[in-house]
């Protein structure tokens, strides 16, 4: 399938992914393509493997079969070495934001500093508190526990977390779950700003109209254990299928300004 854009200009490719949880296959013959600086949205029907595309690009879990390549390297091809070095470059939220509830939010934002680097520990202080006011929270929070906190402050805490290494890419799983509509609405406006103003190209998993028609660049739509349709979302809401339209054309999609009359 041609795509029509250099590989060069590729954050992101995947060509022939099949996914399988013993007999049962989520993914088969998947081809996916996220260009560099976009926010790609990636929306589908309960149970087309979401989560499980993500998890598989970030390399948390082995495909059966197919390519992954990320800043232009084939994650098969790479040593072991090679690989966690290469992991440096990529920040994930996940949904529940995974944050050590025994740390504090800076203690949780040093985290991947210990793993990666040997550094002071006035140095990762002013690195973590660098991240914590990017990710939109006040100096204060630094010394909380996740506990301590909101849910769209948690939100942003993880999203301080996976800051911290300075990626390009960013990995999104739900980000917006569980928040209220002007928590999620603010947290959208972040992820755009942020997206923007260090270049981040952004993979977001998610089941959120208003947020694909917020900030994503183009919408990736899962179904048939594979990419339907890979495109802007003016194109993607036009597209003939049956779980496209009832997603895309329903009150909801109206309402957040989507849909179709």
């Amino acid at each position: 399938m041609s795509t029509g854009v250099h590989t060069s200009d590729m954050a992101i490719r995947v060509r022939g992914l099949k996914t399988a949880f013993g007999a049962h296959v989520v993914h088969d013959g998947l081809d996916l393509d996220v260009k560099r600086g976009e926010i790609l949205g990636v929306v589908g029907g309960s149970g087309t493997g979401k989560s499980v595309l993500l998890r598989a690009i970030v390399g948390l879990l082995n495909p059966v079969e197919g390519m992954i390549e990320i800043a232009g390297r084939d994650k098969a091809e790479m040593s072991g070495e090679e690989d966690r070095l290469s992991r440096r470059d990529w920040g994930v939220l996940f949904q529940d934001g995974a944050l050590f509830t025994s740390l504090t939010v800076a203690q949780n934002v040093q985290v991947p500093l210990r793993e990666h680097f040997h550094m002071s520990q006035d140095l990762m202080d002013d690195l973590a508190l660098s991240k914590i006011t990017m990710a939109g929270l006040p100096i204060d929070a630094a010394v909380k526990f996740p506990s301590d906190l909101s849910g769209g402050m948690r939100k942003r805490a993880a999203l301080a977390r996976s800051l911290a290494l300075d990626p390009s890419i960013l990995f999104l799983d739900e980000p917006t779950a569980g928040l209220d509509p002007i928590g999620a609405s603010a947290f959208d406006q972040l992820v755009l700003e942020l997206s923007r103003s260090l270049g981040l190209t952004v993979f977001l998993v998610t089941h959120d109209l208003d947020t694909l028609a917020r900030v994503c660049d183009r919408v990736a739509v899962l179904g048939d254990k594979k990419i339907l349709i890979n495109a802007p979302l003016d194109e993607v809401r036009k597209f003939d299928h049956s779980w496209v339209q009832e997603y895309f054309g329903g009150p909801r999609a109206r309402a957040a300004g989507i849909g179709k009359g």
